[in-house]
């Protein structure tokens, strides 16, 4: 709607009513009946009816805006899961030793580690290569030395996010990793 100093006005949300005395851009001053100065968006405003002025207030309205404005806005749905899905078995990796290898007696840590690290790097790539979203590294409690190797590993990719798996299912001894599709590694 558009307004000119000198309009007489009144708020839609408040009873305040008074004279249009300063417009700067969408902000617009009114001074009420007892002299105070009130600062209004021009959206709180509607010019007051006075006898004839109804019929201009009709004829001048900007219906469009008023469609707008009187739209609801959609709510954005959440993708529903289906019940194939939600019980789907998630891609698990399950960095333990003694299921990497058949014997460990031989190996020192340094090997140990490495050896589940390369695994870790192998299952991450052919996930990416295969599209699978999301990918459970079980790599236990134990002093944290893995954990924080896979973590700095899932780091070094931009499409990947990962967060502790879940609580009731893993422990603390698990990491989900998800692969984002849209991204280059």
């Amino acid at each position: 709607m558009k307004f000119k100093i000198g309009d007489t006005v009144e708020t839609i949300d408040d009873a305040i009513y008074g004279v249009i005395t300063k417009i700067s851009g969408d902000t617009i001053s009114v001074e009420d009946s007892d002299g105070f100065v009130f600062q209004f968006e021009a959206r709180e405003l509607m010019l007051m009816a006075s006898g004839n002025s109804l019929e201009n207030a009709v004829y001048n309205t900007d219906f469009e805006a008023v469609k707008k404005e009187k739209a609801s806005k959609k709510r954005k749905s959440e993708p529903t899961v289906k019940p194939k899905e939600r019980h789907a078995p998630k891609f698990e990796v399950d960095l333990h030793i003694h299921h990497l290898t058949k014997s460990s007696r031989s190996m020192s840590n340094y090997d140990m580690l490495n050896l589940q690290l390369d695994t870790a790097r192998g299952q991450l790539e052919f996930a990416m290569r295969k599209r699978i979203p999301k990918i459970v590294f079980i790599h236990g409690v134990g002093e944290g030395v893995l954990r924080q190797e896979l973590e700095t590993l899932f780091g070094r990719y931009n499409n990947v996010k990962f967060y502790d798996a879940d609580y009731k299912t893993y422990g603390l001894g698990a990491t989900e990793v998800r692969i984002l599709q849209n991204i280059e590694p």
